[in-house]
């Protein structure tokens, strides 16, 4: 099927034949052929690199241009947001307005009404809805990124509550779900009274493998051999193959550890590879990345393999670091890329192979499991470039001769399972229970079994199985005053609905309720660690891992602390202890932070990243802010002041005596403490301040000095800035 041949506007036409595409993938015309243009639900389901989000940006174009709305996308992750958002963006030149939001949960973003093409994550497409956004409406087509993770217990409810809510507001809306190949994708279909677009075509061959002791042995029976230099770690011999024959190659290990250790032991074999051109561009990208942020040993060390054309990738390290690794390794300039499975969740990035150095993965309190097929065939896929490889493969690594053969049956030849909804947990149904009900989309019991029984749980189940859970959530959110029921309806409460808005677990928003309760009536003033060790026990403060050395450091530091916690503390002997010492740990980080502690002596006192850093001291900001927004429905006044200031201080992560500073718009961390050690301690120091004092102060350039005395209510006139 041709391009030019689409029933699309011309100007969509001309720019997807730029980009030099002329015709149509089998899977990506079976979808054309299936209604995509004419506003037909569908669910497409395919391998990884197979053109999905060609159908997605064609129909929504289709939407825009020829109909005249708004379209959609979900995505389940921001680093997935971002790289849309990237790709997206060209579409402006055919006059739409393209935008991303993933952030600030409560907000209904009236802004995003003036944009034609907006790109979110689930977590906050929900969040819109519980803002009751008014240009939902207008939306003409729903795109759902990676809907096979409603299958994630993590954020699997959140996608299907969407799904179901939009569907339900927007019954003449076109849905559009994107799928890896999963074994049910039918029952997802038909849950979305879509039809099925299946296929497992793929424009590069994949041919998935086994190593054992310098062999690859396929599934199609086809052997190869891999000189063995390394015979410990074979993946560095099969990463030197792979260069040496201009091709890059993704290691997935199953901890950062593992694949930062990978990453040096390829570098080692692989550098001699690279040409003279490119080691000086591998070496102004690694004095690119030392700039890109706080140095720390983690990033000097990502550094070092750098130069020598490798990087490792995790969540521990900034965003910023992970994207210039992506659009590096993207560009041949990063050999290989040494990750953890994250990277499988989304982001595009093939490779002419994949080795999988591990099939286990760890979880606390269950320990080491085999990871899904479907993760594994998730990684898999990202072997074959388009336009580069005719073949792609995909290796796991075998350590024992038996594992061989069991790898190859179970994984290489193996069926991925059915996706199950994750929706019936607790915590998920508090959330989206108390959610429906605040935003009046259900009103009484009847209309509460009706929303669930139009969630994919629903579709799957007998709602009666959840019978018992669901009225021991209501009974739970009714006694801690969200809900009210008169007998034959149910309604939020301003604090349900608040608690809602929020976009908190109600667990959590009992949990602060209670502890700041506490602290309002306390007679001494209550620690920083106090409260920080409070938002650190509410379920949506994902806590640090509690590594062996740190149970010796948090009994000393219990052992001195004399001031008390704002929520229980545990017995020793209590099962609750050990998490305890996980929340515990968590409010020692945020403390280190607040006392402007270098990123590389937290990250080596926590044994943590320093994307680590960032998530945990984001999360503290929305709870403190939480804390704030509930304090004010209980009165809490004696508190309020001090949590303003820890949250500021948090957002920035400062001392107290920089707080006046940093609300000064444009001066952050560093260019408060410059200021202050300078001299320059109060905004009224700031307003007597001559302009070349300000200016000889490091970081402190001609605009800021504007900037500042604007803000202080002392205008600088032009000729002052050039004294």
């Amino acid at each position: 099927m041709k391009i030019k041949d689409l029933d699309l506007p011309t100007e969509v036409i001309q720019l997807v034949l730029k980009r030099g595409f002329s015709s149509l993938y089998p899977p990506q015309a079976k979808a054309i052929k299936s209604g995509l243009l004419d506003g037909e639900n569908l669910v497409l389901a395919v391998p990884t690199a197979s053109g999905k989000t060609l159908v997605a940006e064609l129909a929504m174009l289709k939407a825009i241009l020829s109909r005249g709305g708004k379209a959609l996308y979900l995505v389940p992750l921001k680093a997935l947001a971002a790289e849309k958002f990237e790709d997206f963006s060209e579409f402006e030149e055919l006059g739409i307005k393209v935008i991303q939001s993933t952030g600030d949960f409560d907000s209904s973003d009236y802004q995003l009404a003036k944009y034609d093409l907006i790109i979110c994550t689930n977590e906050k497409v929900d969040s819109l809805l519980r803002h009751d956004i008014k240009w939902a409406k207008d939306i003409q087509i729903i795109v759902a990124d990676e809907v096979h993770l409603i299958d994630d217990s993590h954020r699997g409810p959140t996608l299907e509550v969407v799904l179901a809510r939009l569907k339900k507001m927007l019954p003449y809306t076109q849905i559009l779900a994107l799928s890896a190949t999963i074994f049910n994708a039918d029952e997802i279909a038909e849950w979305l009274d879509a039809k099925l677009v299946q296929s497992d075509w793929r424009p590069v061959k994949l041919s998935e493998g086994v190593y054992w002791q310098g062999r690859v042995g396929f599934s199609d029976g086809h052997q190869i051999q891999i000189p063995v230099v390394n015979t410990k770690n074979p993946e560095v011999d099969i990463a030197f193959n792979t260069i040496k024959n201009a091709g890059q190659i993704l290691v997935f290990a199953n901890t950062r550890a593992s694949s930062q250790a990978a990453a040096e032991r390829i570098s080692q074999s692989i550098s001699r590879l690279l040409t003279l051109e490119e080691r000086d561009q591998l070496s102004l990208l690694a004095d690119k990345m030392l700039t890109a942020g706080e140095k720390t040993n983690l990033v000097e060390r990502l550094v070092k393999v750098i130069r020598k054309g490798v990087a490792f990738h995790h969540a521990g390290l900034k965003p910023e670091h992970r994207k210039l690794i992506e659009s590096n390794f993207r560009k041949n300039l990063i050999k290989c890329v040494t990750a953890t499975p994250t990277l499988a969740a989304g982001v595009n990035l093939p490779a002419r192979r994949v080795v999988i150095l591990s099939l286990t993965r760890y979880e606390v309190g269950v320990g080491s499991k085999p990871i899904k097929v479907l993760e594994y065939k998730q990684q898999a896929g990202r072997a074959g470039r388009p336009k580069y490889d005719s073949e792609g493969e995909s290796i796991i690594i075998a350590k024992k001769q038996r594992d061989a053969s069991r790898f190859m049956e179970m994984y290489c030849l193996g069926d991925t399972e059915m996706i199950w909804s994750k929706l019936a947990n607790e915590s998920a149904l508090r959330s989206h229970i108390l959610a429906a009900i605040a935003i009046g989309y259900v009103a009484n019991l009847k209309e509460l079994a009706q929303f669930i029984k139009e969630t994919f749980f629903g579709y799957q189940n007998d709602i009666s199985t959840t019978e018992f859970l669901v009225k021991k959530v209501l009974k739970f959110l009714i006694d801690e005053g969200m809900l009210a029921n008169d007998g034959s309806s149910l309604s939020a409460t301003t604090f349900g609905r608040r608690v809602s808005q929020l976009y908190i677990d109600p667990l959590s928003a009992v949990i602060l309720r209670d502890g700041l309760k506490k602290a309002n009536e306390a007679e001494d003033e209550i620690t920083d660690i106090a409260y920080f060790h409070l938002i650190a026990s509410t379920p949506d403060l994902r806590n640090l891992y509690l590594r062996q050395k740190d149970q010796t450091e948090l009994q000393r530091f219990l052992w001195d602390y004399t001031d008390g916690f704002l929520s229980d503390t545990p017995e020793e002997w209590d099962p609750d202890y050990e998490y305890f010492l996980m929340t515990l740990k968590s409010a020692l980080l945020l403390q280190q932070w607040i006392q402007e502690k270098s990123e590389d002596a937290i990250t080596m006192r926590f044994s943590v990243g320093s994307g680590d850093i960032l998530y945990l001291t984001d999360n503290a900001k929305w709870l403190l802010y939480s804390s704030m927004e509930i304090a004010k429905l209980f009165n809490c006044t004696n508190i309020s002041k001090n949590l303003r200031e820890l949250h500021l201080r948090v957002a920035h992560g400062i001392k107290k005596e920089l707080v006046p500073l940093v609300k000064l718009r444009g001066i952050g961390r560093v260019r408060a403490r410059m200021l202050f050690n300078t001299g320059f301690k109060t905004i009224a120091s700031l307003r007597k301040a001559e302009t070349r004092e300000l200016s000889r102060i490091p970081s402190i350039g001609p605009e800021i000095v504007r900037s500042i005395k604007e803000q202080v209510g002392e205008p600088m006139l032009d000729q002052e800035l050039e004294v």
